[in-house]
């Protein structure tokens, strides 16, 4: 059961605030545990017993690192330990050894641990937390259960420190504006699944289905342009669908995306894309590594390997690896070159083309395909436009130019600089009327073409 589905639309999320709004403070963590373990039997009970497991061998790991944090070896054991727990777990749940278990374990096909690459940061932040000392284990295992499988977060993160969420759960409140405003964001990520990703989904996979030898320039780069629109609009949903039932229960997690596709840098692109997962790789990847060593170019180095490092949690094979490396070249060469303002005066077009030619390996099926991809959008085929691509551009270019449009802050920057107008005024009265049209208009494509976790399912 994925956000977008009407199960959880008109059945689980309204009735499970429900429970939450009438359950005495007391008892609120507790209900809304349970209520977090009940949403993971409806995606399957196999994910439920995963959940239960995974959940308390990190407790544990937690509970033996901090007991033994004056003997550092021991510590240290415990820590590595846990670790290669939610190590070995991911490699499984994300490449091909978990084929190989559903066929020799008569493993049901409904079940796959959606969110596995997040709530594993997650566990791995806070052992690695604990060992350093910036905070003790946590010795409520409702708490702790609630920071790994609470349901508005376990899909998509947000992948925040345990420090920030024990805050949270001392000081969140739960009233009628925050519901008013939870569920109009919740709108907003669905309206990015539902309407936005899934067109864009439909207009790639028309592109992908030429063979990529005869595929023409504008057509691939038209390909590229909306997978990339997909990738954002399905991650940045279900993001924004996750912080708008978080803010219904009181939460207020921290924004994912902050409009990174037609930036005027890489360096911002890369900035404002999954925001909470590369300041997780900052902190616990970059930052030991560049404390073993001094001198620009070994930070360099470090910086490129972090996008790697990024690239393979995305993707765990060679295509996500090199996503991650061309990412971090990218951003190096162009601080050199921005240097001398070279670039200034291109930044979205450059940013454009070199996060285009990037994304083709992370949307690529293996290496050769991507490389050979690549050729076509350069002219490789010699064929710059064909039959299709106007065909394509006169069914979708309307589509396209509104995606791209919402993909970027110009809206939100209108709204903002109109202050007192008679403009914000009227946004305001229908800002209700438009999330519950939005909302109707969601549910019908819903119930034609059905809930599709494209993508999301992999991480």
């Amino acid at each position: 059961m994925l956000y977008s589905s009407l199960l959880f639309i008109y059945g689980f999320f309204p009735l499970s605030l429900l429970i939450y709004m009438i359950t005495p403070e007391s008892l609120k963590k507790t209900v809304l545990f349970v209520l977090s373990m009940i949403f993971c039997a409806l995606n399957s009970l196999k994910f439920l017993e995963f959940m239960i497991l995974y959940t308390i061998v990190n407790y544990i790991a937690g509970a033996f690192i901090w007991i033994l944090r004056d003997k550092k070896i021991l510590s240290a054991i415990s820590m590595v330990s846990g670790i290669s727990f939610d190590i070995i777990m991911i490699f499984i749940f994300r490449t091909e050894s978990f084929a190989f278990l559903r066929k020799n374990f008569h493993i049901p096909e409904e079940f796959f641990p959606v969110g596995i690459s997040f709530f594993t940061l997650s566990a791995i932040g806070y052992l690695i937390d604990i060992y350093k000392k910036h905070m003790r284990a946590e010795r409520d295992l409702i708490k702790f259960g609630l920071y790994i499988m609470m349901f508005p977060r376990i899909i998509m993160g947000s992948v925040i420190r345990y420090t920030t969420f024990r805050k949270m759960l001392r000081s969140h409140k739960c009233d009628l504006s925050e519901i008013g405003m939870g569920f109009t964001i919740f709108v907003k990520g669905l309206v990015k699944k539902v309407i936005a990703a899934d067109t864009m989904y439909m207009l790639y996979n028309a592109v992908k289905s030429v063979d990529v030898w005869e595929m023409s320039a504008l057509n691939a780069w038209l390909g590229m342009t909306a997978y990339l629109l997909c990738l954002y609009f399905t991650l940045s949903g279900f993001a924004d669908m996750g912080i708008g039932v978080g803010y219904c229960f009181g939460f207020r997690f921290p924004q994912s995306f902050n409009y990174p596709v037609f930036s005027t840098r890489i360096r911002d692109f890369a900035g404002n894309w999954n925001i909470q997962i590369i300041c997780w790789f900052r902190r616990y990847f970059s930052k030991p590594l560049c404390e073993l060593g001094r001198g620009h170019i070994y930070k360099k180095i470090v910086f490129i390997l972090v996008w790697c490092a990024v690239g393979f949690w995305y993707r765990f094979d060679t295509n996500g690896l090199l996503w991650g490396f061309f990412i971090g070249l990218s951003i190096v060469i162009e601080k050199l070159i921005w240097r001398m303002k070279l670039l200034k005066a291109t930044g979205i077009i450059y940013t454009y083309a070199v996060t285009m030619i990037c994304a083709v390996f992370l949307s690529g099926e293996n290496v050769s395909y991507s490389l050979r991809y690549l050729l076509a959008m350069l002219g490789g085929n010699k064929v710059f436009a064909d039959s299709q691509t106007l065909y394509l551009l006169k069914y979708y270019i309307v589509l396209l130019l509104i995606c791209m449009y919402f993909s970027t802050s110009l809206f939100r920057n209108m709204l903002m600089r109109s202050g007192k107008t008679k403009l914000k005024i009227v946004m305001e009265i229908l800002s209700p009327l438009i999330t519950v049209v939005l909302l109707a208009v969601c549910t019908a494509l819903i119930s034609y073409n059905g809930s599709s976790g494209m993508i999301l399912m992999t991480l």
